[in-house]
């Protein structure tokens, strides 16, 4: 009876899929590279130490080379029935993963070492987390989004506690744990409306679903269902009001850490909402615009407000990582009138704030290996003693506070850029309030300058302290960035050209 039934299927039913090992090259490097670093811990603990930093880099920079051959072959392939998709976006946003894990590696090779830190999970936990971020710059499922968001927020939590001995480490990673939890519970809610509504767990087919409910039966749940997904991809970017956990997370973490959730974490967040917004929820701008304009007015003006007042430095780029997000989040507030200079806006923005932020975060651990703190008044007197540190942070903070010519204005120009060219109401309101808030920013980056340059040293000891090579490195590199971005925006223009991806999202 068996044979009679199996005879009576097609023959395709027991095929197997058919598997473009091109397009998932870059994930298959990282996840052999995180197994042989588990392994090597496992095997050769003390002996495997001190290469895993290297392996590490090998791992993320290995990946880069499918990555590059993709983006020079330039299709767009689709896996798994539509829902994995590798298009010009997804590579744009993986490279920037992989080259900011590398230089979070850089930054903490001698960090690690010298704090007595468990070391040889502390880098398989990041590139199992980037691992995660991969798999999000290609989703197009309800269901691989979810599990490519928990792969890298698990790892995350616990790098948050990696300080075991430190009290305020312990109380980083348990907020981020707690909260993260709860936002996922409350996405993984709202996810389980959308497909009871959209019928599917493919973004696409959901999509064309909320365009036949319309305003008609069943509006209100869809409603509830976007507001929901919203908010729980608002807790992972750090969007007021859902920003709590990100300032006692960052000042607790270790400081590669804190640089590993202000960019990597945090753009893999965009990244969700990019993908769930422009392959979903575009069907609904009606929904969507207001909801993102609040977001973004709040984070904005919320963060940049309580960034003033802040005397830690960690702290404070904590609440300008929090109005940062902000800025990103106005885009998406005209989605519907100008949807491919948004997305381009946003991918802009993601690029040249990882660079700049990296970078600050890498001067910073460069500081406190002299000054032992954080604190704003202790950079006091850098340039006496450290004069190109002090350059260095200065381009940093000047390219976060927009100042031309570094990448910066030219992220804030592009966004802003984006809203006038929305021609709505809506856009042109957010233009005025961004613009104020940029404004607001300047005073408290350039008040760090201003110490920097101008005051005395706290305690009169203006000796120079040894910077490690690795630490130059990753300083080299996002300076160079931060300025070519700047004085060529033309190289970012280039790549960030969706044209295709926005014609494939309806236009």
């Amino acid at each position: 009876m068996i044979a009679t039934l199996l005879q009576l299927l097609p023959e395709a039913d027991f095929l197997s899929p058919t598997i473009d090992w091109h397009a998932i090259a870059p994930e298959m490097v990282i996840l052999v590279g995180s197994l042989v670093l588990i392994l090597l811990d496992s095997f050769k603990l003390d002996k495997a130490k001190p290469f895993m930093p290297t392996l590490a880099s090998l791992v993320l920079l290995g990946a880069l080379i499918p990555v590059i051959t993709l983006a020079i072959d330039g299709s767009t392939r689709v896996l798994f029935g539509g829902s994995y998709v590798v298009d010009s976006m997804s590579l744009v946003l993986k490279a920037l993963f992989l080259v900011s894990a590398y230089i979070v590696v850089l930054m903490s090779t001698n960090y690690v070492a010298d704090g007595d830190y468990w070391e040889s999970e502390y880098y398989s936990l990041i590139v199992a987390a980037v691992l995660g971020m991969l798999v999000m710059c290609s989703a197009r499922d309800l269901l691989m989004i979810f599990v490519a968001l928990e792969l890298l927020s698990i790892p995350a939590y616990m790098l948050a506690a990696w300080r075991k001995g430190d009290e305020k480490s312990n109380e980083a990673g348990l907020k981020y744990y707690l909260m993260g939890v709860f936002a996922s519970a409350v996405l993984l809610y709202g996810m389980s409306l959308m497909y009871g509504v959209g019928r599917s767990t493919r973004l696409d087919v959901i999509a064309e679903n909320l365009v036949r409910i319309g305003d008609g039966r069943g509006a209100p749940i869809v409603t509830l269902a976007m507001i929901f997904v919203i908010i729980g991809f608002a807790f992972k970017v750090s969007a007021v009001p859902f920003h709590t956990w990100a300032p006692d997370t960052y000042e607790g973490a270790p400081t590669p850490v804190t640089a590993f959730l202000a960019v990597a974490s945090k753009t893999a967040g965009f990244v969700a909402l990019i993908q769930i917004v422009f392959y979903c929820f575009a069907a609904r701008p009606d929904i969507i615009q207001p909801v993102f304009a609040v977001l973004a007015i709040l984070s904005m003006t919320v963060g940049n407000l309580i960034a003033l007042k802040q005397t830690n430095v960690v702290r404070m780029l904590a609440y300008s990582g929090i109005a940062q997000a902000g800025f990103m989040l106005a885009p998406f507030a005209v989605i519907e009138t100008n949807r491919e200079q948004a997305l381009s806006s946003i991918v802009i923005y993601l690029v040249i704030y990882a660079a700049m932020n990296l970078g600050a975060f890498a001067v910073i651990i460069a500081i406190t290996r002299k000054t032992r703190s954080a604190e704003i008044t202790s950079l006091g007197g850098l340039f006496s003693y450290m004069p190109g540190l002090t350059v260095v942070m200065t381009i940093f903070l000047a390219s976060l506070a927009g100042i031309p010519p570094f990448g910066g204005w030219y992220a804030k120009f592009g966004v802003w850029q984006a809203l006038i060219g929305g021609n709505t109401a809506l856009g042109y309101g957010l233009a005025i309030i961004m613009a104020i808030n940029t404004v607001v920013a300047a005073y408290y980056y350039l008040n760090v300058a201003k110490t920097m340059w101008f005051d005395e040293a706290p305690d009169g000891d203006t000796a120079p302290v040894k910077i490690p090579f690795t630490l130059i490195g990753a300083m080299g590199i996002t300076v160079v960035a931060t300025v070519m971005f700047g004085v060529l925006p033309g190289l970012l223009t280039n790549i960030s050209d969706f044209s295709p991806v926005a014609a494939a999202l309806g236009r």
